[in-house]
């Protein structure tokens, strides 16, 4: 029987959402999500085939090496990624390995939260993008200024350094990748725009059998302090809510964005543990 609580549907979704974007190649108690098409590489984590208490006890040092030498042969990263209760022990033997490990607090709506409309400057509007739009390319060259630089702090990079990233994404494939996912409904991606139509703060969400976790919230550095990663994050929630979406969770690094999350009616829901320094998915 399937574990529905809020934990148990995280698992599930962890373990399923990256088929929509990855094949997935299984080394006995571990499994390695393997992307079809280009894109920032996922990862490795147990099998959900087996009961928790025997996921990370079954795994050997020959298993991790077995996946690891796997990402060097597809030339991504040696990632792995997993919720910690769903494999206990897994984190001492990947340490045990030489990867260093990260931990990431999970937080899940409250399902009976309300999630009014947050405040904007003037001028500023919120936008479910679509596969044409024209903001697209800026939307998606955003996080990479806005996690280049941790924390909530206003920053130096602005439009100008945006135009330049938007200018890569376009010219390496990456926009016209990310097309047809949109199109698909795979991923809802939310904007902040000036009134210019620049983008100043983004996130998405991918959902998968009524559950979604909204990652990538990130905000220009110039444009810091002035709520949008709030109001993007309330819009994902509401969005995702009103197309069948049961359970919306995320993760934070951060205890100055917990309290944000916190606010719009998230509440702590254990943890996520990843490789240190591996690239964030977009």
């Amino acid at each position: 029987m399937s574990d529905s609580s809020p934990r148990g549907r995280i698992e599930q979704y962890y373990a399923t959402v990256p088929l929509l974007f990855a094949d997935a190649e299984e080394f006995g108690p571990l499994r390695l999500f393997v992307r079809k098409e280009p894109g920032t590489p996922y990862y490795g984590g147990p099998s959900h085939a087996q009961p928790v208490a025997e996921r990370s006890a079954a795994v050997t040092a020959a298993d991790l090496a077995r996946v690891r030498a796997r990402q060097r042969e597809l030339r991504v990263p040696e990632a792995f990624e997993w919720l910690a209760e769903a494999a206990p022990t897994l984190r001492a033997r990947i340490e045990a390995a030489g990867l260093p490990v990260a931990e990431r607090p999970l937080m899940v709506l409250d399902p009976h939260h309300p999630l009014p409309s947050q405040p904007l400057p003037d001028g500023v509007t919120l936008r479910v993008l679509t596969a044409d739009d024209p903001a697209l390319p800026a939307a998606l060259a955003l996080p990479r200024l806005a996690f280049a630089r941790a924390g909530t702090a206003v920053g130096p990079a602005g439009p100008a350094e945006l135009a330049a990233v938007a200018e890569e994404l376009t010219a390496d494939g990456t926009v016209e990748t990310t097309r047809p996912t949109l199109r698909a409904g795979h991923k809802t991606l939310v904007a902040a725009l000036a009134p210019d139509g620049t983008p100043l703060a983004v996130g998405h969400y991918h959902p998968a059998n009524g559950t979604t976790e909204i990652g990538g919230v990130g905000t220009l550095p110039t444009a810091r302090r002035q709520g949008l990663a709030a109001a993007v994050t309330a819009a994902l929630a509401t969005h995702a809510r009103a197309h069948g979406v049961h359970t919306v969770f995320l993760a934070y690094a951060e205890d100055t964005v917990a309290r944000i999350y916190a606010r719009l009616g998230f509440r702590p829901a254990g943890a996520t543990l990843l490789i240190a320094n591996q690239p964030a998915r977009s």
